[in-house]
Formats: structure tokens, C-alpha cells, sequence
């Protein structure tokens, strides 16, 4: 059965893995670092390669992302540099140092240095959450106390976003991750670089109306990103209840060709036949529904 969970490898030899893998720099990288914004024809970033990859299937047992892994490594412990212009507008080192946590994180739990970014920033929310609400104030301080200096551009303490919540999986206590997921799935931005929606109200407690849609893959992306909190995945219930409820008599699901974005879909070679996008669509609802199910 090609939809069965445990065939890691079902996407790793597709066209689309053989184009990114064919780009990799032999030092690991694709080019500059960041921007998560889905690639066009500028040359693809190594985030961007990392996310496409990480969601055809690979690990850190594939030598292309050991070897990307490793140099992330040095960058954090200050043996390398990356290759990005530095941005202005927030600090950028602080930033850097997330984001190189984030995926090395993503692919292993090993490594010292990004776990102790990861340690930093679990204290910052544990604080801003220690009220038993969120206070911006109190997020604010920690930050300055911990880095030594005050946020400058809101991305950083305004911590809902892919960065932040990608990082602090298993870092939490039980009453802050339940306090912070609350937060989360109510908060109307919805997730930073990862999904909102076009009329404003992104809050992730309310689901697509539209199950066959580019919104609903997107949403698919939070529900995946919230799905790592395992002390407080009885929360995404209502998201299990969607999935179930847009269910095909045949027991597999279609999300709908506007669902192709070039970063989740399409996971197949090609979505000419309609059962390639349909077995990409359940590969994908049944991972999530594994996780969900597993821990609840």
C-alpha cells in the first residue's frame, strides 16, 4: 500500500528531489541562506531547499542533509559563516542563530549548540507566559535579559511564527506549552511564514471552509507545525474531526489541484492523473492523522 506511513523513502527519488540535490554547493548550502518565500527564478535558498526536502522525506541519516547540518553546526559555534547579506531590520544575530537551530532541529536532537538556542528561547516563553497569559512585556524583558540587549522589529517577540514554534517542541513545561498552543491557535495572524488568510481573521481554531483549496494545504502546514507538541495535542481534537469529516467514501482524501504550491504539493512527479495527486494528499493527511492519534 503506497500510502502506508513507514515508506519514508516513497518521495525522496522524484524529479523534484533530483533538481534541489543537483543545486547543492559542495559545502553543504544552496547559495544564501534565508527567506522561506516560495522559490521562483532566483536561484532556490538553502531554507527553502531544507523545507522541500524535509517534507519529500529526508533526514539526517541522507548524507546531502548531514553534510548541510554540519555546516549549520559551525555556523552556530562561530567555526563558519553564512553567506547572507546581514538585514537590518531586527537583530541579526539573534535572528541567525534561530534560525540555524530550527534546522538542525528539524533533523536532529543531537546537537549541543542548537539546543542550547533552543533553551534561550523556552525560557523566554515560559516567562511571557508565567502570568498564566501572554504578556509582550514580560516576553520583552526576558529578551533582553537572555541576549543583552531589547528587540528591535516584531518577528522576534512576536513569536508566533514558523521560526519560534519549530524550535521549541519538547521544551516546554506542560502549563506553558498548553498556555502558549491556546495562544497560538487563536491568535489572529495565524503563523508567520507559514499560513493566513487573505480576509484577515487567520486564527488557526478555525478551519478552512474549503477543504479542496490552497488555504486548507496551508493550514495543513500549521496543523503539522502544532502537531509536535506532544503535551498539549489533545487541543488539535477539532482538527482530526476535519480531516475525518472531508474523507472520501474510498477512505483517502483530495485536497483539489489549487492545493500545488511548489512547497508541500506536489509530492509525485507530476498530478497529470488524478490518483498521483490524490495518493500525495493521503500521504500526507496520514501522517499528520498518526501523529494525532498516537498521542491522544
Amino acid at each position: 500500500n503506497r500510502y502506508e506511513i513507514g515508506e519514508k523513502n516513497l518521495y525522496k527519488d522524484t524529479k523534484w528531489a533530483k533538481e534541489i540535490l543537483a543545486q547543492q554547493d559542495e559545502n553543504g548550502l544552496w547559495g544564501n541562506f534565508h527567506t522561506l518565500s516560495k522559490p521562483s527564478k532566483a536561484p532556490i535558498t538553502t531554507e527553502q531547499a531544507l523545507r522541500r526536502l524535509y517534507v519529500l522525506g529526508f533526514d539526517i541519516n541522507d548524507e546531502v542533509i548531514a553534510r548541510t547540518v554540519t555546516y549549520m553546526s559551525d555556523c552556530l559555534k562561530g567555526r563558519k559563516q553564512m553567506p547572507d547579506r546581514r538585514e537590518k531590520m531586527h537583530n541579526w544575530d539573534i535572528f541567525t542563530e534561530l534560525m540555524l537551530a530550527v534546522w538542525i532541529r528539524k533533523f536532529t536532537l543531537a546537537d549541543r549548540s542548537a539546543n542550547r538556542v533552543a533553551g534561550k528561547w523556552a525560557d523566554i516563553i515560559t516567562r511571557a507566559f508565567s502570568s498564566g497569559s501572554f504578556s509582550h512585556e514580560d516576553c520583552a524583558l526576558a529578551y533582553t535579559e537572555i541576549f543583552g540587549e531589547p528587540p528591535r522589529g516584531g518577528r522576534l517577540v512576536d513569536f508566533v511564527t514558523f521560526y519560534q514554534l519549530s524550535l521549541l517542541p519538547g521544551m516546554l513545561n506542560e502549563r506553558t506549552e498548553r498556555l502558549m498552543m491556546d495562544y497560538v491557535l487563536h491568535y489572529d495572524k495565524g503563523i508567520y511564514y507559514v499560513f493566513s488568510r487573505p480576509s484577515g481573521d487567520s486564527r488557526i481554531c478555525n478551519v478552512p471552509e474549503t477543504f479542496a483549496s490552497r488555504e486548507a494545504g496551508r493550514y495543513l502546514a500549521a496543523l503539522e507545525l502544532l502537531a509536535e507538541y506532544r503535551n498539549s495535542i489533545d487541543m488539535l481534537h477539532f482538527a482530526s474531526k476535519w480531516l475525518y469529516a472531508n474523507q472520501r467514501e474510498e477512505g483517502n482524501w483530495d485536497m483539489g489541484s489549487e492545493v500545488k504550491d511548489g512547497i508541500y504539493f506536489p509530492l509525485s512527479d507530476n498530478w497529470k492523473k488524478k490518483e498521483n495527486r490524490i495518493a500525495d494528499c493521503t500521504w500526507r493527511i496520514r501522517r499528520l492523522l498518526d501523529k494525532l492519534e498516537d498521542r491522544n
